[in-house]
């Protein structure tokens, strides 16, 4: 599933190369599983002429400010992405489709046209993602009901701590609570966790503040580290656990060999290793 660090990624690439331009053509899908309360043709009837300003993020929601309401949302659920034709956008491995795919994707949920004629699609292959058209997203579900952001609006340790103190759940749990703390999904809470050796299923509530503040430092850190390589995994630190999720084998990174030989959650052990 798409998390923060990959929908920041889209988000930049738009920031970039969209800002400024008129829309001149849109496609909509006639997809009401993913098209969410508005029909193909209004969607498009309110893009077509408009200009996009922003592009807006908070958590894994990303939407285009344009220049006058309604603007388009979209939730990346599960597979959700976002393609610019001839720019490298990085995208979560699953979500992704070939290069030698039909252009606009036969998975293109969202497509525009710009008027230097740039082009913009939104992708879904797995049809859990949201595509909304809203005057004003941030107040609007699912991104008003959102926590703190994990890279643009992430807690104290005090503030952590604080609320860690009141919940009665298992740490990644609430982790993956965005209305806890907006942004963060599987393997981040797994590396996050990893980093600060915390068991995943330790009540949130029993972390001491020197435990809180590992977790808070590791959040910080792996976050923006992820964000900085725009979410390139093969850039991503060889010890990270994200490297041997998922059931990976051992085998190469930058053509380095990795290896991982016990319980990456033991405290007592180290878990991994590279040559």
């Amino acid at each position: 599933m798409p998390e923060l660090p990959e929908v920041e990624a889209a988000r930049r690439a738009i920031q970039e190369h969209c800002i400024g331009k008129k829309i001149k053509k849109a496609i909509i899908a006639d997809d009401s599983k993913v098209i969410d309360g508005v029909s193909p043709s209004d969607f498009v009837a309110a893009l077509v002429g408009k200009t996009i300003v922003s592009a807006l993020r908070k958590g894994k929601n990303l939407w285009l400010q344009l220049d006058s309401p309604p603007f388009p949302s979209f939730q990346f659920g599960m597979a959700g992405a976002v393609y610019i034709k001839g720019v490298a956008v990085t995208k979560y491995k699953r979500s992704a489709v070939n290069d030698s795919d039909e252009w606009p994707s036969k998975y293109s949920k969202f497509f525009v046209q710009l008027d230097d004629g740039l082009e913009l699609s939104f992708t879904d292959k797995r049809r859990f993602a949201k595509v909304r058209l809203l005057e004003d997203p941030a107040s609007k579900p699912p991104i008003s009901e959102l926590g703190p952001d994990a890279l643009l609006e992430l807690m104290t340790v005090d503030e952590l701590h604080g609320s860690l103190s009141k919940k009665k759940i298992a740490i990644k749990a609430l982790l993956l609570d965005q209305s806890f703390v907006s942004g963060i999904g599987n393997w981040i809470a797994d590396e996050v966790l990893y980093q600060a050796r915390i068991h995943p299923l330790q009540i949130a509530s029993s972390l001491s503040r020197e435990s809180s503040a590992t977790l808070h430092k590791c959040i910080k850190e792996v976050v923006q580290y992820a964000v900085e390589v725009d979410a390139d995994c093969d850039r991503f630190p060889l010890e990270w656990l994200f490297h041997f999720r998922w059931g990976k084998k051992p085998g190469k990174v930058n053509g380095k060999i990795l290896l991982i030989y016990s319980n990456p959650f033991d405290k007592k052990k180290k878990n991994s290793f590279y040559r």
